[in-house]
């Protein structure tokens, strides 16, 4: 396969106007967004993205998870397409470039393609995966997972969000579902853009981040017991604090991710005391142990780690805790060849890079089951992301799309 001249670049000012067209459906209230999946938001947002590939010549299809293909023709008709996808659902409070860079950095590698008449032996599919997010639906990366095996299209159709409404209804209420069988397309390789969502790349001063893999996670909900009583009138000896128990249980958390430093984590983001009044000392507390890790072993680790040092902080304190896996997936090892195709094309760009770690999920932790696949990371300004404030700039939007743009020519070939 040969690569592409490093004088091939995208249309900085034509991705970033997408961006910002894209941005004005589904307004944050404090500059972000507010385009949660299956919602009106959402489906103006598919609507836009159809009409712009439609008219960038791709045809349309959906499957019945409401996943959207569009494809580009390559000149070999039996050959597998190149896939470039991310979402364009976003969290409540989200940013303007989790995920759609990825989409709209796609539809940019198509439109740079179609101005310098290149033609692929493979064809290209730019994809906008339903529900990446899992905020308004549980899990996330819901039909990523379902068109890769993970989950029955039944079970996602039938998952609720906090006021009731089905997964399925939803998606038939918006007009997005497909005919197409879920998971039936096959891929030659896909390749996904995203913004780090963490501060390294803009610490080291790098453009471009080469993801080598996907942090497993382990999520255990853990459940502490005691007896809540009166903060004033109960004696300290006598006490059976569910809520002392937790934080000797959270610092137990931080002391074994840094053990496993420096690239496991590990932290407790959902906590809910009872009865949370000021004057009772707790009696119960519950509360989601987050682990993370590349290796499996560290998260098997961790996980046993924290279970025995919980059970022994709350004999000692006469508490009782219980356990409850409630989520997690294995680490991720993206395709050899595809990380490869993307460090080069960095290379030749002339971009700054280091290989890197996702520490979040994404659609392509499930996609690099059932095809060969990569990642490409841009920075955001601060780590900050899953917040209306998170801002990249156009050179570093510009430049993971170049990177993409030339990643993706080389694995679907040129045709001269």
């Amino acid at each position: 396969m040969s690569a592409p001249g490093e004088n091939l670049r995208i249309d900085s000012a034509r991705l970033w106007d997408a961006l910002m067209e894209m941005a004005k459906i589904g307004p944050g209230v404090a500059g972000g967004n507010n385009r949660q999946t299956l919602t009106d938001a959402d489906a103006e947002g598919r609507a836009l993205f159809q009409k712009w590939c439609e008219a960038a010549g791709m045809t349309m299809g959906v499957d019945g998870m409401g996943n959207m293909f569009a494809t580009r023709p390559g000149e070999d008709a039996q050959a597998l397409p190149v896939y470039i996808g991310s979402h364009l659902d976003t969290q409540p409070t989200g940013g303007k470039y989790d995920g759609v860079l990825g989409v709209l950095g796609g539809l940019e590698v198509v439109r740079t393609m179609n101005d310098l008449g290149i033609k692929t032996k493979h064809p290209i599919v730019v994809t906008n995966w339903t529900n990446e997010e899992g905020t308004r639906y549980a899990p996330a990366m819901l039909s990523s997972g379902v068109f890769a095996g993970v989950h029955t299209q039944d079970w996602a159709y039938a998952r609720e969000d906090a006021g009731g409404k089905a997964f399925g209804d939803e998606l038939k209420r918006i007009g997005w579902v497909g005919d197409e069988a879920v998971g039936a397309r096959k891929m030659h390789a896909m390749f996904e853009l995203h913004i780090e969502q963490g501060p390294i790349l803009e610490a080291e001063g790098k453009e471009i981040g080469v993801v080598t893999h996907g942090q497993g996670l382990s999520w255990t909900q853990v459940t502490i017991t005691g007896k809540d009583s009166h903060t004033g009138s109960t004696p300290m000896p006598m006490r059976k604090n569910a809520g002392l128990g937790m934080a000797r249980v959270l610092q137990l958390v931080d002391e074994i991710a840094w053990s496993h430093a420096p690239h496991a984590v590990g932290a407790a983001g959902h906590i809910d005391v009872y009865p949370n009044s000021r004057n009772v000392i707790p009696g119960r507390v519950v509360f989601t142990v987050d682990f993370r890790s590349p290796d499996l072993a560290v998260i098997v680790d961790m996980e046993a780690r924290l279970k025995a040092g919980a059970k022994e902080i709350c004999d000692e304190m006469g508490l009782e805790v219980d356990f409850e896996k409630v989520g997690g997936f294995d680490p991720v090892d993206f395709d050899a060849g595809c990380v490869a195709a993307v460090r080069g094309a960095a290379e030749r760009l002339g971009y700054s890079h280091r290989d890197i770690i996702s520490g979040a999920g994404h659609d392509a932790c499930w996609i690099n089951r059932v095809a060969p696949t990569a990642m490409i990371m841009c920075p955001c300004v601060g780590g900050l992301s899953h917040n209306e404030a998170e801002e990249i700039s156009p050179e570093w939007a510009a430049a993971g799309t170049d990177v993409l743009l030339h990643a993706v020519l080389e694995t679907a070939e040129i045709v001269e």
